[in-house]
């Protein structure tokens, strides 16, 4: 048997790695939204995180891997998409290094056009994804949502959300729109959040290159 990651976050960064080709299907901020959003559907799912008013709120005690219980308990209320917004590129760097620390990934330095430092990610053991692609396709297309694994459905409701297509492909994003949006009710309120914030980040682009 595989052994897979136990957070959502660190699912989530394996799930947007292309095996085929050896590289990250989504980067940057885009992938930092789908983190977030991740981290922020964890703690909701275990009762660290509500909702009130359509706004997160500080929930029951536990642990805060990635400060946002802090973060959400010293702001005044906002709405989701901005705690999905918030620190975005910075949550890409913590899981990426929580991952090579716990050798699931490994790290190589590489060059840009000849010129630009970059790093190169290449997963130790590519069964790890395929086995996380196997339980977010069984929870997109088998058994009844009530019985699907919290975190495949999570999984499936924040990868369409975030339009990461290893794991929900656009075809399947239309054909299966009432299963996705059963397992997003499921998942709680991060998942629309993060597709929020995807739409504003998509409207942002076009604006400034308009």
């Amino acid at each position: 048997m595989v052994e897979i990651p136990e957070t959502l976050p660190q699912r989530m960064f394996l799930l947007a790695y292309d095996t085929r080709r050896q590289r990250l299907a989504l980067r940057g901020a885009r992938l930092g939204l789908v983190l977030r959003a991740a981290a922020l559907t964890e703690l909701y799912l275990d009762g660290r995180l509500g909702e009130e008013r359509g706004k997160p709120v500080v929930g029951t005690d536990g642990p805060d891997p990635y400060g946002l219980i802090a973060q959400i308990g010293a702001s005044r209320p906002r709405p989701w998409q901005h705690w999905v917004r918030k620190d975005a590129r910075k949550m890409v760097r913590t899981v990426r290094d929580e991952l090579d620390e716990g050798g699931w990934i490994r790290l190589r330095p590489r060059r840009v056009l000849l010129f630009f430092p970059a790093t190169g990610i290449e997963v130790r053991d590519t069964r790890v994804v395929k086995a996380l692609a196997r339980g977010a396709s069984s929870a997109l297309q088998g058994r009844p949502v009530a019985h699907v694994n919290s975190l495949d459905a999570a999984a499936v409701a924040l990868a369409a959300a975030g339009e990461v297509r290893t794991v929900v492909p656009r075809s399947e994003t239309r054909r299966r729109r009432a299963r996705i949006a059963e397992l997003t009710a499921r998942s709680g309120p991060a998942a629309p959040g993060l597709r929020k914030a995807v739409r504003q980040q998509r409207a942002s682009a076009a604006s400034a290159s308009g």
